[in-house]
């Protein structure tokens, strides 16, 4: 069953993440995904296909008749990706389609339990059906896959308990219930920062200043608040506006925020209310100012320990998750026994059809030519009746023995 069905990915698991650029790049580059994708099919190697890359993994999901040892993946995968063409993961059949399901429920992610994953893996079936990729076995397993990832995150609790350091920061941020009022100053306008105004916003701060190296960044990200101000890094020295909450991330390799720095940046104010979250690798606030004053931090080993803690929640659901997952494969396999009964039975419309008319135009023409008019339109009615009840016998028969 499904034996037809193939999966080769390489992940974070077996292979680093620079190895998967290398493979998304040679598959991507220059704007041919489409074409590169379109030749493979239409080469007759594969008579179906699915493409899913993320930042962590590359799947190909498709069906063959044909052996796929390794010169058939070199001939799938191109020149281009050679090297690292030898770490992909090949899965067959019911082990193929499985292994989809962990995918796209985040139990295979690099962080188990986040939903991107499934949006991700929609995209990559609409785009791959738009582009007549994905023919009626990849429908109706990607179909179950997002039907099974679903289920494991409504029925499971994979996605509680945050991992994410900035998720867990901002958690730890509002146990103290700064009012969005709060003076916010952050310093540092990177990734990391560009998340925490997210969250600042969701929450109704609007007196934010950022500060970093590049001021058109500070601005950039500042005006994104109501009353934001951008300013450079330099101009600590003279900021003179005071802060409720201080949110640092940076690159430097020293601390920024040291006794004197603190003591500046408070402009006269009790340090005892103050909250600071140090987001910074390595920190950004020296041990000696937590040392020397009294106020709230939050910082990266204790949101470390919390997110192994969360994470080692999730992987425990994990196990309820299986179960979820072995409960559609099972159901993917009888829906797939049907459309194979339904793709057997397709031709029997006709050909019951055609041994009505048969009958009534040949075989019993005369007979039914002597009838009167009534008769005769009774007759046709019946044997149209007949007809569709024809139809339906041996399909709803073999449907119960499949599901029997």
């Amino acid at each position: 069953m499904l034996n037809h069905v193939h999966l080769l990915t390489l992940s974070h698991r077996h292979a680093k993440l620079k190895e998967i650029g290398e493979i998304v790049a040679a598959f991507e580059g220059g704007g041919r995904l489409r074409d590169r994708l379109t030749a493979i099919r239409q080469s007759q190697k594969v008579d179906e296909l699915l493409y899913l890359a993320t930042c962590n993994r590359i799947v190909l999901l498709f069906t063959t008749s044909r052996e796929v040892n390794a010169a058939f993946r070199q001939g799938l995968l191109g020149e281009e990706s050679v090297a690292a063409m030898a770490e992909m993961q090949h899965l067959t059949g019911m082990n193929a389609i499985y292994h989809l399901f962990e995918i796209s429920s985040s139990i295979d992610s690099l962080v188990v339990g986040e939903r991107q994953i499934l949006g991700q893996f929609r995209d990559a079936y609409q785009q791959c059906r738009d582009w007549d990729l994905v023919g009626d076995d990849l429908r109706i397993i990607c179909d179950r896959t997002a039907l099974a990832a679903k289920d494991v995150y409504n029925n499971t609790r994979i996605g509680e308990k945050s991992v994410s350091v900035v998720s867990l920061s901002m958690q730890q941020l509002r146990k103290f219930r700064p009012a969005p009022a709060s003076r916010v100053l952050m310093i540092g306008a990177g990734q990391t920062n560009v998340l925490v105004a997210k969250f600042l916003k969701q929450a109704g701060h609007q007196h934010v200043t950022v500060a970093n190296r590049d001021r058109r960044r500070a601005e950039t990200l500042a005006s994104t608040f109501p009353h934001g101000e951008g300013i450079a890094l330099s101009d600590l020295g003279s900021y003179a506006k005071g802060f409720d909450i201080l949110v640092i991330c940076t690159a430097a390799a020293e601390p920024i925020i040291t006794p004197e720095m603190f003591h500046w940046l408070l402009a006269g104010e009790a340090p005892e209310d103050k909250i600071v979250v140090d987001l910074g690798v390595p920190a950004d606030v020296c041990e000696r100012t937590i040392a020397t004053h009294p106020f709230h931090y939050i910082g990266m080993e204790q949101l470390r320990v919390l997110a192994d803690e969360n994470m080692g929640f999730r992987r425990e659901e994990i196990k309820r998750a299986h179960g979820v997952l072995h409960k559609h494969l099972g159901e993917l396999e009888t829906t797939y026994r049907q459309r194979l009964l339904e793709r057997a039975l397709a031709h029997l419309p006709e050909e019951i059809k055609a041994v009505k008319d048969s009958a009534v135009n040949h075989v019993f023409a005369k007979e039914l030519g002597q009838l009167d008019p009534a008769t005769h339109d009774l007759m046709l009615r019946m044997l149209t009746y007949m007809e569709k009840r024809c139809i339906g016998i041996p399909m709803k028969a073999a449907r119960e023995a499949i599901l029997g």
